[in-house]
């Protein structure tokens, strides 16, 4: 089984803790190198990333990686947060740009994640292996590919030791990005972020706001279904497994899975690689 990691949201009530709870209990039968956490725009969920990855490591035995984000956060705030998690015994950060949240005039002391990286370097030394974020199809706020590319390696150069992507389901755009990156002299492992499909309409409206092209074949093989979940389900695990076996025959170093707090789907596709 190749490395595989997951990412969880943090829960705000009581019965989506119970769901987390679910989730983290399932998945880690399958041995996770690490679960990641994220973190809401503007601090919304400042102290919920808290409690969840202290509720994942401390309950479930799990690896863990709170997401840092740019946004909001001062110097002194994120310091303050990377010491309370090397207390913890974290060794692991996700650092991000991160969403400037509607309504805040100051995105914070950080405007961009290679800042971000070199802080927490600073900071912190060796102390946390640093991942951030890759966007094979081009971040959607990106003036142009190129000049997307040169962000990505100011990140790495930075100090980051690795990059999770934003998911796709075009493994062409990824082993282009690969291409891309390691021309421009980045050597780090560059891992797939990949989305379960459970819900297409849902899924529709995500990749819509985030720049992640749906291939119209899958779409339309999708919309034939209807409103059949079931059928959906069964052929999203396919179509998503079978994008698992070609990056990681084509030498995609891991996998990383967007679980959405759920388990099923993201089992119906690690189910089909065994």
């Amino acid at each position: 089984m190749p490395a595989i990691s997951f990412e969880f949201f943090p829960p705000k009530t009581d019965e989506q803790r119970a769901q987390l709870d679910r989730a983290a209990q399932v998945l880690k039968a399958y041995a996770p190198d690490y679960v990641s956490v994220t973190f809401g725009a503007g601090g919304s969920t400042l102290s919920y990333t808290g409690d969840t990855v202290a509720r994942l490591h401390g309950e479930h035995g799990l690896s863990v990686a709170p997401h840092l984000s740019c946004m909001g956060g001062t110097r002194a705030e994120i310091a303050a947060l990377l010491e309370g998690y090397r207390a913890a015994g974290y060794r692991r950060i996700v650092a991000l740009r991160g969403d400037l949240p509607s309504g805040m005039a100051s995105p914070g002391d950080f405007r961009y994640a290679a800042e971000l990286v070199a802080f927490i370097r600073e900071h912190s030394g060796e102390h946390f292996r640093i991942e951030v974020a890759a966007y094979p199809e081009t971040h959607p706020q990106a003036e142009d590919a190129l000049r997307d590319l040169a962000h990505f390696k100011a990140k790495v150069d930075a100090g980051a030791d690795g990059a999770i992507t934003q998911y796709f389901f075009n493994p062409d755009a990824y082993f282009r990005f690969i291409d891309d990156v390691r021309r421009l002299g980045v050597a780090v492992p560059i891992v797939p972020g990949i989305m379960p499909i459970t819900n297409f309409s849902q899924l529709k409206r995500f990749s819509d706001a985030c720049g992640a092209e749906i291939p119209r074949w899958i779409a339309k093989r999708m919309q034939a279904h209807g409103d059949d979940a079931e059928s959906i389900r069964a052929l999203g695990a396919e179509v998503v497994a079978q994008l698992c076996r070609r990056l990681l025959e084509g030498g995609a170093p891991g996998l990383h899975f967007y679980t959405l707090n759920r388990a099923r789907a993201t089992q119906a596709v690690l189910a089909q690689l065994h």
